[in-house]
């Protein structure tokens, strides 16, 4: 016996038919892409530019954004809770409810226009120039010619670490200029004769810039492991709370890979035989 269905029977059968093809044909639903926003310091950039690259490279579903501003700025954005991961060269003392996960070591050099002759100066010199006192390079050996001096922002880490390490109590001299990133630095100070500033070494070592010693002791790595050289610092990506899930994973990766934290002018954590209280 043949039955025949019409009207609203027969378009409901036709309805639940379609519906059952579109169930098991539909593709399944990608891995939602999870973002993790980066801030802060210009000192340790290139390590996580290049560290979020091969991430991604190998994590497709996974976006990083990464940006410079300062470690202050770094800080200050992640306590807001604006970004996930605030780098930094300094403590975050003012934030002490921020994780601290430290990824690597980083120098800071005093780097001079290639004209500049002095090669060495005295703690104390260093203090001149930038306080302002020492205005001319035959005040402290060099030749007749006007110091230009390079300097960073308040809120930045490279230049709390050389406040610390060099200038301590004397004030650095305001007036001079004043570049907020690492790579603006290394570019006036070679475009601009007489020049003098400070920056990371991940910033100075492809520069072709002359790094000046500091009492006689070179800007090296070696130096900097043995506790010879002053003028350095732990990295620092500060997380609200512990890092979880793919942000955790991330950090990780930066600290465990050995060979992008040299590429990129870095020191392993592991390998220095000093710290920072040693100084």
């Amino acid at each position: 016996m043949n039955i025949s269905l019409k009207g609203p029977v027969a378009l409901a059968a036709m309805l639940l038919g379609f519906s059952a093809v579109a169930a098991t044909s539909a593709p399944a639903f990608a891995d939602p892409t999870t973002t993790i926003t980066i801030a802060g310091s210009t000192a340790l950039l290139p390590l996580v530019k290049d560290a979020a690259a091969a991430y991604q490279a190998a994590n497709p579903n996974v976006k990083i954004s990464v940006s410079g501003g300062g470690s202050g700025t770094g800080i200050n954005q992640v306590a807001a809770k604006a970004i996930d991961i605030g780098d930094s060269d300094i403590l975050a003392e003012s934030h002490p409810e921020l994780h601290d996960n430290r990824v690597a070591v980083v120098g800071f050099a005093v780097i001079a226009h290639p004209g500049v002759t002095v090669k060495n100066l005295t703690k104390k010199q260093l203090q001149d120039i930038f306080s302002g006192k020492a205005a001319n390079w035959k005040d402290v050996g060099g030749s007749d010619q006007k110091i230009v001096v390079v300097n960073r922002p308040r809120n930045s880490g490279t230049r709390a670490v050389f406040t610390k390490t060099v200038m301590g109590s004397v004030p650095i001299n305001e007036s001079g200029i004043i570049q907020d990133a690492t790579g603006t630095v290394v570019s006036v100070v070679k475009q601009t004769p007489g020049a003098i500033s400070y920056a990371a070494f991940s910033g100075t070592r492809n520069s072709g810039l002359p790094e000046l010693s500091i009492d006689g002791v070179a800007p090296t790595d070696d130096n900097i492991i043995t506790g010879k050289y002053p003028v350095w610092s732990y990295e620092h990506m500060f997380t609200n709370g512990p890092p979880t899930g793919e942000i955790s994973r991330f950090i990780a990766f930066v600290q465990g890979h050995a060979d992008l934290v040299r590429k990129d002018g870095f020191i392993l954590i592991r390998d220095m035989k000093v710290k920072e209280t040693d100084r």
